[in-house]
């Protein structure tokens, strides 16, 4: 089976929980899983296939632990198109900037030449508490369309 990457963005740790829940999950199903919480440049240009969940924070920023790799991305524009992708994002729908860090990443990556394998699933905080259950649904129903 595939080799994922897979980098979480988040400010408080919540999607981290659902980071390492899907990384389990996947490991379960034969894949190798490298989860990584404070990515570099190198981590995205070096993978074949990315799992990005990040939250939103402020005002449809970046978590601190994701800005320096989505700004090394916008500045290097590297090449991305032997990368495979999925993003999950993670916020609260009472703002504007609803999931905005994982609809700006997801432009990003795309804009690099990335393929996204899976439509990006945003989750509301205020309807689903526990954002590991509809990521585990939306997991089950995509997971062999993840970089197979």
């Amino acid at each position: 089976m595939s080799e994922i990457t897979l980098i979480t963005g988040s400010t408080l740790g919540g999607t981290e929980y659902v980071g390492d829940h899907l990384a389990a999950l996947l490991e379960q199903e034969g894949y190798t899983v490298k989860v990584i919480n404070e990515a570099e440049l190198v981590d995205v240009t070096s993978s074949k296939c990315l799992l990005l969940i990040t939250s939103t924070h402020g005002a449809g920023d970046y978590p601190d632990n994701l800005l320096p790799l989505m700004e090394a991305l916008n500045t290097d524009k590297p090449d991305l198109s032997g990368l495979e992708y999925a993003v999950i994002a993670i916020g609260d729908s009472s703002y504007d900037t609803f999931c905005g860090a994982g609809i700006n990443a997801d432009k990003q990556l795309k804009t690099l030449g990335a393929k996204r394998v899976i439509d990006r699933l945003d989750i509301d905080i205020c309807t689903h508490p526990l954002p590991e259950e509809p990521a585990e649904l939306w997991l089950s129903q995509y997971k062999n369309q993840l970089c197979e």
